[in-house]
């Protein structure tokens, strides 16, 4: 049988390897983008699948939701504004457009400096927040996929593999504690936003194949 990694399309195939993907051990990670065991699922069963009666009803609460506002708008915290300013900034970035890139970055900063503080922030919050975001892509593709958007299908296709390895760290976070970060480093890829845990960066990015000179390395963690 084999079994593909939800993050990056990794297959285990347990013909090959000559062991059950059951008897792995629980630790065992993703050889390819370091997601954890759990975020496998039999190669028969695609991540994509999802119940046909539950999709339209998820798609017609958001659209529910947005004609409450009227024209499809809605207002925006300053969170999702500096997220939205600075996908944007990238966005111009690739298309060599470095004027208006500066000019989101600028939004962007100032957006980020006008985040309210979170009182009761917690790790254990986040990563509930994550795997809110994650039941949602199934809703979101659907809309998409009505509308024939490709360029809004990739972020969707990147954007939930992207969510799925976040959550997948923070939950290896909640097991392992400070550990999970001793003697090593932390990379983001800077086109689609990938995490990476280890001494380099891969070769690669598992997610949306940039070399690895497209990570950057994250500095100065502050312990909790």
């Amino acid at each position: 049988m084999r079994y593909v990694c939800q993050v990056c399309g990794y297959i285990y195939d347990e013909a090959k390897e000559k062991t059950l993907f059951s008897e792995l051990p629980d630790d065992w990670r993703c050889p390819l983008c370091n997601a954890s065991k759990d975020n496998f699922q039999p190669a028969e069963k695609k991540f994509e699948d999802r119940p046909e009666s539950a999709a339209p009803a998820q798609a017609n609460t958001i659209q529910t939701n947005m004609d409450v506002h009227g024209d499809s708008l809605y207002s925006l915290s300053m969170g999702q504004l500096a997220a939205l300013c600075s996908n944007l900034a990238r966005g111009c970035e690739k298309q060599y457009k470095e004027q208006e890139a500066g000019l989101f970055r600028e939004l962007a900063a100032y957006f980020t400096k006008h985040v309210p503080a979170v009182e009761d922030a917690a790790v254990e919050q986040l990563a509930a927040r994550l795997q809110e975001d994650i039941d949602r892509y199934p809703a979101i593709r659907s809309t998409v996929d009505a509308a024939k958007d490709r360029g809004a299908a990739r972020i969707c296709v990147w954007g939930e593999k992207v969510t799925r390895m976040l959550s997948s760290l923070v939950e290896r976070y909640l097991k392992e504690g400070e550990s999970l970060l001793a003697d090593t480093d932390i990379w983001v890829c800077s086109v689609c936003g990938f995490v990476y845990i280890g001494e380099a960066p891969p070769e690669l990015c598992p997610v949306c194949k940039v070399p690895a000179w497209k990570f950057e390395k994250i500095e100065g963690r502050v312990s909790a």
